[in-house]
């Protein structure tokens, strides 16, 4: 079963008082102890980012870890991620992400990873760059940019928590620039389960995500949720 959770926005970095989450995430790999690997690229390998990391999940019952592609933990970077139960992606510029990914030869082993059944999350770029092309500030406006591809379509992340993100993904879609995709708002995130939307879920019970697509104007569709407080 290949699994990634996208979120919009929230989790550790933005909401550390609030664990759902992060919590669900962790809860996705039936481990009793998971082993969760942070890779904070998109960063540029944020020293308080990566702090931030550990001092959330240390908290909880799982084993944190984080692969710096400035300072690698081995020489053997597949094996270092092959042997995660789960990868957390943390946001930043998605423009140098992709392109560390690839220079390194990270995103084949990624790909890898998901296909041998390892959760893949992240948020913000560490969300865009799953799918085939995304909305980024990487270039200091709003613009479309290409990703990995391993899910179809488009994403944006913090659709409700930075105003210039959803005008500019609507008019990049309304231009044809971006193919239909997902908007999602700070707080919630997509569970995706072998390249097909499972469920939509929230940490805060007016999180939205929609679905964004062409059809005679541009067109948000509600999608249906699960707040994760109601559990």
């Amino acid at each position: 079963m290949k699994q990634i959770i996208a979120l919009g926005g929230g989790g550790f970095s933005m909401e550390p008082e609030n664990p759902l989450l992060d919590t669900y995430i962790l809860k996705q790999s039936n481990k009793e102890r998971p082993k969760i690997c942070f890779i904070p690229t998109a960063s540029g390998d944020s020293e308080d980012y990566i702090s931030r990391f550990y001092q959330f999940f240390e908290k909880m019952n799982c084993e944190p870890s984080h692969l710096s592609l400035f300072v690698p933990p081995t020489r053997d970077l597949e094996g270092f991620i092959l042997d995660k139960d789960i990868i957390y992606v943390g946001g930043g510029n998605t423009k140098n992400l992709v392109a560390l990914w690839k220079e390194w030869g990270l995103d084949a082993i990624l790909k890898k990873a998901w296909n041998q059944g390892i959760i893949i999350a992240g948020i913000s770029a560490g969300a865009i760059c799953w799918f085939e092309e995304g909305v980024t500030g990487s270039f200091g406006g709003m613009d479309p940019i290409g990703a990995l591809g391993f899910l179809k379509g488009s994403y944006c992340p913090h659709y409700d928590g930075e105003v210039d993100r959803q005008p500019a993904y609507r008019k990049l879609i309304e231009a044809k620039e971006l193919s239909t995709g997902y908007g999602v708002d700070d707080g919630a995130a997509l569970h995706f389960i072998d390249e097909e939307l499972h469920q939509v879920v929230t940490s805060r019970p007016n999180a939205k995500a929609y679905k964004v697509y062409l059809d005679n104007g541009v067109i948000e569709e509600e999608l249906e949720k699960t707040y994760l407080g109601d559990k």
